[in-house]
């Protein structure tokens, strides 16, 4: 409930700053279609985020570190080359079939690690990442296209409209599908000998998961851009309060996916009023300390010798004496 009054009250905060005079036509072209666009896009990123984790069995993970949204801005590069004419709904169709490759390509490379390490994974993330960013970007160059290609690499709600935004209930739509079967992506989070151990089909469930994943990221870089960290903080946190139960976690994970994505375009919007930083700068600073700060203690974690306990301690010293007195001669 707490989240609910949040969430509400960052909406309002987000509807009542602005330049213009706030009359009936502002409010409803612009200001009410940006918030909902806020929202929807919090929702969205955030269940995504938490199915990737539990995918990859790997919290440090989200679509921005495993090549989704570098694959979806290779893809539109590639529309823009070919049909730049080329409708809303049918980019973002595009774009979703190119974050589909970029998680596959992922979820490929991360299975031939050759240890599952915490950390080696989202690094590993980040650098296939890079790769096709920078194929993506040595393409938009030699083509003259890389300031189109950057707008769709930097988050911003300044542009929504009434008419530009609708195409994101798609995303929440795909979010409400992952609360559906959340039970299936929770025993896939155990693992795959564990979730065929329970009666899952866990390659179901895995294509369902990389399709929710495909479709978000997709829809998401073509309206508002990308919107780095998201889809790791939230999950994160909300683990870190109740588990990792998935249909538990989704309404907590989206409320606060929502809530800080109101709160960043608050700050945005706020910080350089009459002008406003683009919500990727706010959510980019916040998710990197946040990011660097579960990195670091992960690998303290890792790197830490294991604990024993006194229970243990003394089991071992009984059963030591047990075998000395065995080998005692009688």
């Amino acid at each position: 409930m707490a989240g609910v009054v949040v969430v509400v009250a960052l909406a309002a905060a987000s509807l009542a700053i602005g330049v213009a005079e706030t009359d009936s036509f502002v409010l409803l072209a612009s200001r009410v279609p940006r918030t909902a666009a806020l929202v929807l896009a919090g929702v969205a990123l955030a269940v995504t985020g938490l199915i990737m984790q539990l995918l990859t069995r790997n919290r440090l993970v989200e679509p921005s570190t495993t090549g989704a949204t570098e694959a979806a801005g290779l893809a539109l590069v590639a529309v823009l080359v070919l049909t730049p004419a080329l409708g809303l709904q049918l980019m973002a169709l595009v774009a979703t079939g190119g974050a589909l490759v970029g998680v596959l390509g992922f979820l490929a490379l991360v299975r031939r690690l050759p240890t599952r390490s915490t950390v080696l994974v989202p690094v590993v993330g980040i650098l296939y990442s890079g790769v096709i960013g920078a194929v993506a970007t040595f393409v938009a160059y030699r083509l003259d296209l890389l300031q189109q290609l950057l707008s769709y690499g930097v988050g911003d709600f300044s542009g929504i409209l009434r008419g530009r935004y609708e195409v994101l209930w798609l995303a929440a739509a795909a979010a409400v599908v992952a609360w559906v079967a959340a039970d299936r992506f929770t025993v896939v989070g155990l693992g795959e000998d564990a979730a065929r151990g329970l009666g899952s089909d866990t390659r179901v469930t895995f294509a369902l998961g990389v399709g929710i994943v495909a479709v978000v990221t997709g829809v998401m870089t073509v309206i508002t851009g990308t919107i780095p960290f998201l889809g790791l903080i939230a999950p994160n946190v909300v683990s870190r309060l109740i588990g990792d139960n998935m249909r538990r976690a989704v309404p907590l994970v989206a409320l606060l996916g929502a809530a800080l994505v109101l709160l960043s375009d608050v700050v945005g919007r706020l910080v350089r009023y009459p002008f406003e930083l683009p919500i990727s700068v706010v959510m980019g600073v916040l998710g990197g300390v946040v990011f660097l700060w579960l990195l670091l203690s992960t690998s303290r974690s890792t790197d830490a010798p294991p604990t024993v306990s006194r229970a243990r301690i003394r089991a071992a010293e009984r059963a030591r004496r047990a075998s000395d007195l065995d080998r005692t001669p009688s």
